[in-house]
């Protein structure tokens, strides 16, 4: 199944039931004043957040919703029936805009948080409500307000507590995999991951959500490779892992490559607290990932080096992440 993390949607909400006009017509009562119902109120769109959703792919088939109107008045002073509301599923981490305003409508952090993207319009008034000293038998009703309609843009941001952010080939969907339950496609071959993956680390009686994205290459700010595009799936995440090949013909390049590259994307990403591993370390003599660690702290980088594929390192790795990730729930520096 194809990841779509951008849909755009037109919704429209139920218009209101019109009033009724209707006068009390009983035996033995011979002077029956108005008795018309008010008109049902129209149904609402509400926007869902689901947490078993992972991406806006339903939203390929399906660009329309419509809620119900509202039911006409009665008489007796009967209400119509409310039209039903629609609810609309989107994945955790959803931003709704307006898609002809460009106005942040709201977003969708939790499961089961709802907003309403467009509410159902007011039922009308019966005659009976009409009624006055001096106008005992009006004929007056309202129509019932019309729904809206708007023209939604939604944009899936995965939410992670820490993202992996390397190079294509550096490793990162074998150490997701070795971190996590993650199954993604891993092969000797660049962009092996074309989608975002997310995958759950259990350290004890802690949780924390990794999301891996597709490799950044030189240039991705200006739009080369996938990575680009796929940025923003790391933009609320906490923690940053920085994943350097070891035995990558330039590592040094390599680092700078992807500090310059977040930064070009936004500068806050460079803010962010981050970890950067030396993977690999099975590839390289034992002295020159000895060196590129020093290297790296003297740039005032908190390093671990690992090897995803033998393991070596994970279990300081695991702790490091666990620390991190904890010290900033926790707001602490």
């Amino acid at each position: 199944m194809k990841f779509i993390d951008e849909a755009t949607i037109y919704v429209e909400s139920g218009r209101g039931g019109s009033g009724c006009v209707s006068f009390r017509r009983e035996r033995f009562i011979p002077r029956g004043g108005p008795d018309g119902g008010d008109g049902g109120k129209g149904g609402d769109v509400i926007i869902a957040g689901k947490r078993d959703l992972a991406s806006l792919h339903d939203f390929k088939y399906k660009r329309t919703y419509k809620a119900e109107h509202g039911k006409a008045g009665a008489g007796q002073k009967k209400t119509g029936r409310e039209g039903r509301d629609i609810i609309i599923n989107v994945p955790l981490g959803t931003v709704v805009y307006d898609r002809d305003t460009s106005t942040l409508l709201f977003q969708i952090l939790k499961d089961g948080e709802t907003h309403v993207a467009v509410p159902g319009g007011r039922g009308g008034r019966g005659n009976c409500r009409f009624v006055t000293p001096t106008h005992r038998a009006p004929t007056e009703f309202d129509p019932g307000e019309e729904g809206q309609k708007r023209n939604l843009y939604l944009d899936l941001k995965l939410l992670a507590d820490v993202g992996l952010v390397g190079h294509p080939n550096a490793g990162k969907s074998t150490l997701i995999s070795r971190l996590t339950q993650a199954r993604p496609k891993v092969g000797d071959y660049p962009f092996t991951t074309l989608t975002p993956a997310l995958g759950v680390l259990n350290d004890r009686e802690k949780t924390f959500v990794i999301a891996d994205i597709p490799g950044i290459i030189e240039g991705a700010s200006q739009g080369k490779g996938l990575g680009l595009a796929f940025l923003k799936h790391i933009e609320r995440t906490n923690t940053l892992l920085i994943v350097l090949d070891l035995s990558s013909d330039d590592v040094k390049g390599d680092y700078e490559t992807l500090l310059y590259e977040l930064g070009s994307y936004k500068e806050a990403m460079l803010q962010k607290r981050r970890l950067v591993i030396l993977n690999k370390s099975d590839l390289v003599p034992k002295d020159a990932a000895a060196r590129w660690r020093s290297y790296l702290k003297r740039k005032s980088e908190k390093v671990i080096v690992v090897s995803a594929l033998t393991l070596a390192g994970m279990e300081e790795l695991i702790e490091a992440i666990s620390e991190g990730v904890e010290a900033l729930r926790q707001g602490l520096n």
